[in-house]
């Protein structure tokens, strides 16, 4: 038996869920009987279940008093995490990989154990490259982290790139000005921004200069010290673009470098930088290559079996 005990037993409820779904699924899934006490909980059960549920009744709470919302998809990534086929980590762990960064009244959490391990590589290694489909919260999360560490004052500005020619297409063809021309392209980092900072924030921080939006090309001829910079969409990068923002790093500064070679919009037949980079970059000391897979895909569940069944498919040709 193990008891949890809270300050507000509005907590209770909302961890219990409507009609206790929440509750009934933690019991099933942990093998315990949870009974409301007041300002707390008792758990029964076999040692090891009560003290993992405690633990999890714990996380919640935290995540509760923090000021963030608690959906009934929090908790199912929560479980997840703890299964053994996916590593085993307890929510001791996962309340310490609790991103500073708010999106929605959520906390930005690694929700799978591909995220976990992404995240921890940004945080001890000077370039990460993120490799996996669209939905695994890779250029996400590279973005909380960015945002976070502007916050804590361990750079002194954000850096967002991607390859401004897609599909064939060349900026001089498109109507407006440089900014109209390349505002499409660079329009998911802002939308992405936008969520974890307010407007006029992002606004301001812009036109200080303290957070820049940019086509790749801008890199060139650049050292980018005390920076967070992120280049995203990488598999629409050449070799040469690769290497010329790769040597852009500069002092105090981390790198996070995004794509799905799967989603490459280059010419067919021509090289790719982000496949050229882990053929020449990988086994260097600094740089990890993190792949996700469909398993870390967060979104709808359709797209996670939308990716899978793409995947079958050309491994079966």
């Amino acid at each position: 038996m193990r008891t949890v005990h809270f300050q507000d037993n509005r907590h209770i409820q909302i961890i219990f869920g409507k009609y206790d779904q929440n509750l009934k699924l933690i019991e099933k899934e942990l093998k315990v009987k949870v009974l409301p006490q007041n300002r707390g909980l008792k758990i029964l059960g076999d040692d090891s279940d009560v003290n993992k549920a405690g633990d999890l009744f714990e996380y919640l709470r935290g995540v509760l008093e923090s000021g963030s919302e608690i959906k009934q998809r929090d908790i199912i990534y929560a479980l997840k995490l703890t299964h053994p086929e996916e590593g085993g980590i307890d929510f001791k762990q996962l309340a310490k990989e609790s991103i500073d960064v708010a999106v929605k009244g959520h906390l930005v959490t690694p929700k799978t154990k591909g995220q976990l391990e992404y995240v921890e590589a940004i945080k001890k290694h000077d370039i990460v490259f993120g490799v996996g489909p669209a939905g695994t919260g890779k250029t996400f999360l590279a973005m909380a982290m960015a945002v976070n560490a502007l916050k804590k004052g361990l750079v002194r500005r954000i850096i967002l790139t991607r390859p401004a020619i897609e599909a064939g297409e060349s900026l001089g063809f498109l109507p407006g000005d440089m900014i109209e021309k390349v505002l499409p392209y660079l329009r998911p980092l802002y939308d992405a921004l936008y969520d974890m900072m307010e407007a006029d924030k992002v606004e301001e921080l812009t036109e200080q200069g303290v957070i820049e939006v940019a086509p790749l090309a801008f890199m060139r001829g650049r050292t980018l010290n005390d920076a967070f910079v992120i280049l995203d969409e990488a598999q629409n990068s050449t070799p040469f673009q690769m290497k010329m923002f790769l040597t852009r790093l500069g002092f105090d500064s981390k790198t996070v470098i995004t794509g799905d070679i799967t989603q490459s919009d280059l010419p067919k037949g021509s090289p790719n930088g982000l496949v050229d980079a882990e053929k020449i970059l990988s086994g260097i000391e600094g740089i990890k290559f993190m792949h996700l897979t469909g398993a870390d895909v967060v979104r709808h569940e359709l797209v996670q079996r939308i990716i899978e069944a793409y995947a079958n498919d050309k491994q079966a040709n």
